[in-house]
């Protein structure tokens, strides 16, 4: 269980976070999101124990953060938004060396680098760090954050800046270390991979948080199911005015309704016309959608 009541960080007259509270469950992926400078960073730094808020309390299980970092660090796993890697070392070096700091024995180092190279799948062929690739760099910083077999992992961006296919494997390592029992913080300016992986979410908007839920309840909070219509007709002249966000997508046409009763009418409407429907489906607003209704 983690448990924050009342954080609120200030730096001189600014308020980076004001009046935080919040609860998940262990084993859970929880997301932070919102616009630059909602203090999302602050908040992750906080909760790594690598910050003290001005005020309020956290609580990881049974460790009190904010009095004892240090146990919390014995347990932690944290990624920062940039890889600030040793790269005159070798990642075979990069892990051992943080192997040593946690106390793991040298046959406990080559054991766990060899399983996190294999599950993070990065080939090292022996380089330095600094010929690696951005995305060999990040899954490097990833297996680092693991090397000593962390309950509880902080991600800050943990996808920033990646090519498509390695932001995807990276996506779905995490659904693995969820599986595997980890608790995961994390913030993303991907928002799909947000919706896609996490239990809960919550929404800054400059220091405050206007938003927390699964995405079950954040959708209830900003915004009901909209049903979109896929159609395709000979004359779509016969519909214009007619059906509500009436435009193509996909190579047809469709027509949204914002409950049953106007799906039911639009339905009608199309087939009456000549139109012949392919497909309904039914949509939620996003996590864009939702921070764009918040606005910065």
């Amino acid at each position: 269980m983690i448990t924050a009541r009342n954080l609120t960080k200030s730096y001189d007259r600014f308020l980076a976070l004001d009046d935080i509270s919040f609860e998940f469950e262990d084993g859970e992926i929880f997301g932070i999101i919102g616009h630059n400078g909602a203090g999302k960073t602050t908040l992750l730094k906080i909760i790594s124990g690598l910050i003290t808020p001005s005020a309020g309390d956290l609580f990881i299980n049974d460790i009190d953060v904010i009095k004892n970092p240090v146990a919390l660090k014995e347990t932690l796993g944290y990624l920062p938004e940039e890889s600030h890697l040793y790269e005159t070392m070798t990642a075979e070096n990069y892990l051992a060396f943080f192997g040593e700091i946690y106390g793991l024995s040298p046959q406990e180092i080559r054991v766990r680098s060899s399983q996190l190279f294999a599950a993070v799948s990065l080939e090292t062929d022996g380089k330095k760090i600094g010929e690696f690739s951005k995305g060999m760099k990040r899954k490097t910083a990833i297996a680092r954050s693991l090397i000593h077999n962390p309950k509880f992992l902080v991600y800050d961006e943990a996808t920033s800046g990646l090519d498509p296919m390695t932001s995807r494997f990276v996506a779905d390592y995490l659904r693995t270390l969820k599986k595997e029992g980890k608790t995961i913080v994390l913030s993303a300016h991907n928002l799909y991979q947000v919706e896609a992986i996490c239990d809960k979410v919550m929404i800054l908007r400059r220091g405050k948080m206007v938003a927390f839920g699964t995405m079950h309840q954040l959708r209830d909070q900003f915004g009901s199911i909209t049903y979109v219509i896929f159609f395709s007709i000979d004359d779509p002249g016969k519909l214009l005015g007619k059906c509500k966000a009436y435009r193509q997508e996909e190579g047809m046409y469709i027509c949204e309704a914002d409950d049953i009763t106007e799906l039911n009418e639009s339905s009608k409407l199309i087939t009456e016309e000549g139109g012949k429907i392919a497909k309904i489906e039914s949509r939620y607003p996003s996590l864009e959608e939702m921070l764009l209704k918040i606005g910065k």
